[in-house]
């Protein structure tokens, strides 16, 4: 196999969920050839027929016998299972590429296709995918993150570059703080998001997303482009009695929603933004200590 033109590759996906489904798309619009996918259930053959159509769909062990690049793309407990498994069938060969998109795993899920001298890569997009073709253009604008061995390196950096993303490399060690870091920011954002717009309809407003639309973007732009002193808002400015108010808000709308969610995350995530006021100066010790007392605060269970 001829990894100088990596144009050539025939791809195989294993498993055509969003992620798979959009990878590979990716991966052909860049000039590789999709040899197959599996699709074990009826959602995922119609995302194969949607993102890569005209693709056979066959089984993992006649798939990984043909493909020269093998994207593994189940959910990520199923990995290690299922490299030993089709390692065992001695499936997997010398040169052979071997690759999965799991952000906490590393390279030692794979290491039974290494034993048999495939060539391992850990790739992970920054990337919330909807397996469908909008998530092609966000691809490109994407990072994408990349643990292999030092001497194919270049490999797993040119299949990202190919595709249009930009590579960062990470250490196997550092995968697990990495996904950590990635999950944080965007699961939790999420959560938080679902529970401003909840109590928005709470109060009549229609259109939660309206609402907010321009303030998220405005505050995660800002923040991203000016780093942490970007942060603004009353416990930024040290408002304790405006803080209070919510907090007792909060309380009460735990009562009538039937659950402190809200209240909880609120107060946990003030007691972080105020440690992160205080090291940026906006605040002093005194206030800071004045609003984590607001924040520490049980309220109304």
């Amino acid at each position: 196999m001829n990894h100088e033109d990596s144009t050539r590759l025939g791809v195989g996906v294993i498993g055509v969920g969003k992620v798979g489904a959009v990878m590979g798309a990716a991966l052909r619009e860049a000039g590789h050839q999709i040899v197959g996918v599996t699709a074990g259930s009826q959602a995922s053959r119609d995302r194969a027929d949607a993102m890569l159509p005209g693709t056979p769909v066959l089984d993992a062990d006649t798939l990984v016998q043909r493909a020269e690049l093998v994207l593994l793309t189940v959910p990520d407990d199923e990995i290690a299972p299922l490299v030993s498994g089709l390692a065992a069938l001695g499936r997997f060969s010398a040169g052979q590429i071997v690759v999965h998109c799991a952000g906490r795993h590393g390279l030692d899920v794979l290491a039974p296709a290494s034993a048999a001298g495939a060539i391992p890569i850990a790739l992970h997009p920054s990337l919330a995918f909807t397996g469908t073709s909008m998530d092609l253009p966000r691809l490109r604008e994407t990072t994408i993150g990349v643990t292999a061995p030092k001497p194919v390196l270049p490999i797993g950096q040119a299949l990202v570059v190919e595709i249009g993303a930009e590579p960062v490399v990470l250490r196997e060690a550092d995968r697990a703080l990495y996904h950590a870091a990635i999950a944080h920011a965007a699961n939790h954002t999420a959560a938080i998001l679902s529970q401003a717009m909840d109590v928005l309809r709470e109060v009549g407003v229609e259109d939660p997303a309206r609402v907010l639309s321009s303030l998220v973007h405005a505050s995660a732009s800002n923040i991203l482009q000016s780093g942490p002193r970007a942060l603004t808002g009353p416990v930024s400015r040290g408002d304790v009695g405006t803080v209070r108010a919510h907090v007792e808000a909060l309380a009460e709308y735990a009562l009538t929603a039937g659950g402190t969610e809200v209240r909880d995350s609120y107060t946990a995530l003030g007691r972080a933004t105020t440690a992160r006021a205080l090291a940026n100066g906006t605040v002093d010790q005194q206030r800071a200590a004045a609003l984590m007392d607001v924040l520490g605060e049980s309220g109304c269970d």
